[in-house]
């Protein structure tokens, strides 16, 4: 039962995860040969606060995204 993680910066609108979850369970599906019922996505949105990179929050590094 394969389990696909997405961390990413909170915002995402709904049409995005719903095609997020739609894509990538289907091409989990092509390349592993599992039913789609077999595959479970998780969307774990984190806020750039809580988020660091090269030494600096993602609020400071990338304050317009």
């Amino acid at each position: 039962m394969p389990i696909l993680r997405l961390e990413t910066w909170e915002g995402l609108d709904k049409e995005t995860k719903r095609d997020f979850v739609e894509s990538t369970t289907r091409e989990t599906c092509r390349i592993l040969g599992c039913p789609p019922e077999a595959v479970t996505v998780i969307i774990d949105e984190i806020s750039k606060e809580n988020w660091g990179a090269a030494g600096e929050l993602c609020t400071e590094r990338f304050p317009d995204k």
